[in-house]
């Protein structure tokens, strides 16, 4: 018998009450960090992160600490009236879902914010606009079919064809599931969150103009955004995605991103800066030249909606 259990009723009391009084600490303790506010700030590869920690401050001069967990650097500090931390994500869907996971595991992340660049779809938009979709999807979660012959292609059994396809690639939804659900969901889009929406719209109307050589700059909310694991720089397939989903514009991250916000039900906002036409343009694609000066026009957006919030 442990001493513990020897002791009369009475005498357990005090060791009962320090129990429960530390449970109910530790209990109002975990319901304060939930109800805080944190903001995770994103961009997936070096000039993305660059334009955000120069847009946003986020330095120890500035008061923001530094934190490395499992290889990947956590700037945590305030900007305005906001607790955030940024971080990069990483590029392509892979690098993109794992790490926006670990952070979501690792701190108490309310909402995600992203910036960065991508490649234009719209024939409407020019480089340097600006586009905050409203629905992000996967442009090559697919079936790669042999050709029947005939002028078609071999279908398997389970393939249901829900969009045209792109020679022998026939584009499908993904699955996906989270706490609560009873079981996997197809989902053909990852929504952004519309109080987000709504507030990138409030900032727009208070930003400057800005300017490129040959035009104003642009922003749009709304439409659809696609994401696949490659760099996108074919002018058939860029109208191919135009023709299948309306697409806006095309990267490497960003419907990962989405996707791994629904699953834990943490609001996510992506904002895309165009730094090239994936495709679409004559001669070399140009976002080497782009992506610095277009992360930081998106960057400042960005921080706009930050200021809405």
């Amino acid at each position: 018998m442990s001493r513990l259990a020897s002791l009369s009723p009475l005498s357990r009391l005090p060791r009962l009450a320090h129990a429960l009084l530390f449970a109910v600490l530790g209990a109002l303790s975990f319901a304060a960090d939930s109800r805080a506010e944190l903001l995770a700030l994103c961009g997936a590869y070096p000039p993305e992160l660059t334009a955000l920690r120069d847009e946003f401050g986020a330095t120890e001069a500035n008061g923001f600490t530094k934190e490395t967990f499992k290889g990947v650097t956590f700037w945590r500090g305030r900007v305005g009236r906001h607790d955030v931390v940024l971080f990069r994500t990483g590029t392509s869907v892979v690098n993109a879902a794992y790490q926006l996971q670990l952070a979501l595991d690792h701190l108490p992340i309310t909402a995600v914010l992203f910036a960065g660049v991508a490649g234009g779809t719209d024939p409407k938009l020019r480089v340097g606009d600006i586009v905050v979709p409203e629905r992000w999807a996967y442009h090559d979660e697919s079936a790669y079919l042999n050709d029947d012959g005939h002028g078609g292609y071999v279908k398997p059994d389970y393939l249901t064809i829900r969009h045209e396809h792109f020679g022998m690639i026939h584009p499908d939804d993904v699955a996906a599931v989270r706490d609560g659900a009873a079981d996997y969901e197809t989902m053909p889009v990852f929504p952004i969150d519309p109080a987000l929406l709504d507030a990138t719209r409030r900032a727009i109307a208070k930003l400057p103009k800005f300017h490129r050589a040959d035009h104003d700059v642009a922003i749009h909310v709304g439409g659809t955004g696609v994401t696949g694991s490659v760099f996108l720089d074919n002018r058939a397939y860029r109208e191919w995605l135009q023709k299948v989903w309306s697409a806006r514009c095309t990267d490497m991250e960003s419907t990962a991103l989405a996707h791994v916000a629904w699953c834990n039900r943490v609001p996510i906002l992506i904002v895309r800066g165009l730094s090239d036409l994936a495709g679409g343009q004559h001669g070399a694609n140009p976002i080497d030249a782009n992506e610095l000066p277009v992360s930081r026009v998106a960057a400042k957006v960005l921080r706009q909606v930050v200021d809405e919030l």
